[in-house]
């Protein structure tokens, strides 16, 4: 469908979509079962992407036209999504993307990387940031280490010094999670809890959990003494059972995280530290950093979105322009 130029307004920037990032969310948008945030159709859809500056507004610091960038949040609380070939979008949504880092990292941040961040970092006695060394001497067990989240955990805690664990179902996974960076990767078919003894001597700090109905009871027990357990999706059931008595024995702190609705503060964080572990080199994607890439054109957007509803491991772009 074709749609006018988006003029822009003060202090926003209008950015050249190149690369598009799907991620769940986005399906249930465009499939027509709604939004996370309520808005009402018509939507375009997908939250995450990266480009090139097309135009700003009057108020604009730090970018001019024909810089590169990654935007994140786009579809939030507004009905048009990277999935088009521009984007008007608040100036604090573009981020610059360094020279030489390609547009399919830019794109593959957004959601995965600052949902990560927040894992990471939801502990009550912090780091608010992660930077090199803000995790030496923590445990951090990553659950599904081959999925979207899951490897942005994992380049993000391995950046700042933790000792990184991860379950995976699959050999292939197993590859993936090794190639993120992992220090250990453990069978999620096996005797989990036992693993983890055998490898950390006073148990995990942190789990970034995506299957809490499932793994709740066996995290807690792997948990030392005020350790963080961070959800980032409700699991299967959408309801949690938590064994209460074993978790006030460690203090355990659980924490829900939806990263659209983090707080300015923890948002900033994140962007920040994203764009500085992508900047080191620290953050990728492809094979050789445990996320491949699967590609589509724009006007093959329903297939893309397809894909990572059938649950495609990897990260699914779509191609906007050249």
């Amino acid at each position: 469908m074709e749609r006018e130029i988006p003029d822009v307004g003060t202090g926003e920037v209008r950015v050249r979509m190149v690369v598009s990032g799907v991620n769940p969310t986005d399906v249930g948008a465009r499939s027509g079962r709604g939004t996370t945030d309520g808005t009402a159709g018509p939507h375009i859809p997908n939250q995450d992407g990266a480009g090139v500056v097309d135009a700003v507004g009057p108020g604009v610091d730090g970018l001019v036209v024909g810089d590169r960038v990654w935007v994140w949040d786009a579809a939030w609380m507004r009905s048009n999504g990277t999935a088009q070939e521009y984007v008007v979008l608040p100036r604090r949504q573009v981020v610059p993307l360094p020279d030489g880092v390609p547009f399919d990292v830019g794109a593959a941040l957004g959601i995965p990387a600052l949902t990560a961040h927040r894992a990471l970092t939801c502990a009550a006695e912090g780091p608010a940031r992660l930077e090199p060394g803000a995790l030496t001497g923590k445990a951090v067990l990553v659950v599904g280490g081959a999925g979207a989240v899951g490897n942005a955990a994992i380049q993000l805690a391995t950046w700042a010094g933790a000792r990184v664990l991860t379950t995976v179902t699959s050999d292939a996974k197993a590859a993936l999670a090794s190639a993120a960076g992992a220090d250990e990767v453990i069978d999620a078919t096996g005797d989990v809890a036992a693993e983890v003894r055998h490898v950390t001597r006073d148990g995990l700090d942190v789990v970034v959990e995506v299957a809490p109905s499932v793994n709740l009871t066996s995290d807690v027990e792997m948990l030392a003494p005020g350790g963080t357990i961070a959800i980032y999706t409700a699991g299967r059931e959408g309801k949690l059972l938590i064994p209460s008595f074993p978790s006030m024995v460690k203090n355990v702190q659980f924490q829900f995280i939806l990263t659209y609705t983090t707080s300015t503060q923890q948002k900033d964080h994140a962007v920040a530290a994203v764009s500085a572990a992508v900047a080191t080199g620290a953050f990728g994607v492809g094979d050789e950093h445990g996320l491949p890439i699967a590609r589509y054109p724009l006007e093959r957007t329903r297939e893309a979105h397809e894909a990572v509803e059938n649950h495609w491991v990897g990260k699914v772009l779509i191609d906007v322009t050249p």
